[in-house]
């Protein structure tokens, strides 16, 4: 039997990284991408060595507006068939919205929707032909609430989350699932890159490894939604967000984020 292969973006840390390292103890080849290529090289290196597998590292920015196309065509061109998609990639950022640089916040849109929405249609009609296949897009808690001082972030999450959530119902007549991950507070890059770690809401982190294991398990079983990186207490407050009324939730989620 071939052995199933992943593509995963966001690949050289973080969740992304122990995406692509649960694939390969599992016996799954790997398509990773990412940015950094030396930590693309490492994380090569320690899959193949480690768990007999074939890796190709795709070095892209895929805040770019023709990196998904490219990322796709070099697929292709590989003969690689991809059986699972994992749109991992993405990054937030903190402060009231007219005084955030435009080009960062174009850059966070680029990454967390289009690069997301086009590598997903590029794909999804080879899952569909073969009618088999797995999407993975890495959401967030955020998608569920609009985000005071990360108000760009949160939206793009929600958008995820929509997005995911309609596909998984107009294929449903198909052997192809779209899992939304929506993490919370979690131990990688994007708490610094976000100034995030310095706020109430990253006071309690959970491991990468944790949240990328409850992923891909939810994945693998088509799980519509996956909650994870949450305390019993944070769990409960989600579910009371939509009884709250709204301009309670949104100064609670603001006095949230606002640093010390």
């Amino acid at each position: 039997m071939a052995k199933k292969v992943a593509l995963i973006t966001g690949a050289s840390s973080g969740i992304g990284k122990e995406f692509a390292r649960i694939h390969a103890e599992r016996g799954g080849d790997l398509v990773i991408i990412a940015r950094r290529e030396d930590r693309l090289k490492e994380l090569k290196k320690e899959l193949e060595k480690k768990h007999k597998v074939k890796v190709m590292i795709i070095t892209k920015d895929l805040t770019q507006p023709n990196a998904a196309k490219e990322i796709y065509d070099e697929v292709k061109k590989a003969k690689i068939k991809i059986d699972y998609l994992i749109n991992n990639a993405g990054f937030g950022g903190l402060g009231k919205f007219h005084e955030r640089d435009w080009e960062t916040d174009l850059a966070m849109i680029n990454l967390n929707i289009v690069a997301l929405t086009a590598l997903t249609r590029f794909f999804l009609p080879d899952f569909v032909k073969r009618n088999r296949g797995k999407i993975l897009n890495v959401s967030s808690t955020a998608s569920m609430m609009p985000g005071p001082l990360q108000a760009v972030y949160y939206a793009t999450k929600a958008y995820v989350t929509s997005f995911s959530n309609a596909l998984n119902e107009e294929l449903h007549d198909t052997n192809i699932t779209v899992t939304a991950l929506m993490p919370g507070a979690t131990e990688t890059e994007f708490g610094k890159v976000s100034e995030m770690e310095k706020t109430e809401l990253f006071k309690k982190t959970f491991s990468a490894r944790e949240v990328a294991l409850a992923g891909y398990d939810g994945m693998m079983a088509g799980k519509l939604d996956v909650l994870a990186g949450l305390t019993f207490s944070q769990r409960f407050l989600i579910r009371l967000i939509p009884l709250a009324p709204k301009w309670y939730t949104l100064q609670y989620i603001r006095k949230g984020q606002e640093v010390d």
